[in-house]
C-alpha cells in the first residue's frame, strides 16, 4: 500500500473505533441509567452529543480523502 493510501485507512479505522466507543459508552449509560443513576446517564449522553455533532463532517472528509483523483 503507497504511503499516500495510509492516512485515508488509518482516519477510517479510527472513525470505526469511535462509532464502537460511542455505542459501547451509550450501552454503559443505559446501565447506569436503569439503575437509578439518571444524571450520570444524561451526563454522559450529553458528553457523547459532541461525536454526533461531529460525525457528518467525519464521514464527508473521509469520502474525499479516498475517492479516486
Amino acid at each position: 500500500m503507497p504511503n499516500s493510501d495510509l492516512l485515508p485507512c488509518l482516519l477510517s479505522r479510527l472513525y470505526e473505533n469511535q462509532l464502537a466507543l460511542e455505542a459501547s459508552i451509550m450501552e454503559l449509560s443505559n446501565w447506569v441509567e436503569q439503575r437509578g443513576s439518571a444524571d450520570v446517564a444524561e451526563n454522559i449522553r450529553g458528553a457523547l452529543h459532541t461525536i454526533d455533532e461531529n460525525e457528518e463532517f467525519i464521514k464527508l472528509t473521509l469520502a474525499v480523502l479516498m475517492s479516486p483523483e
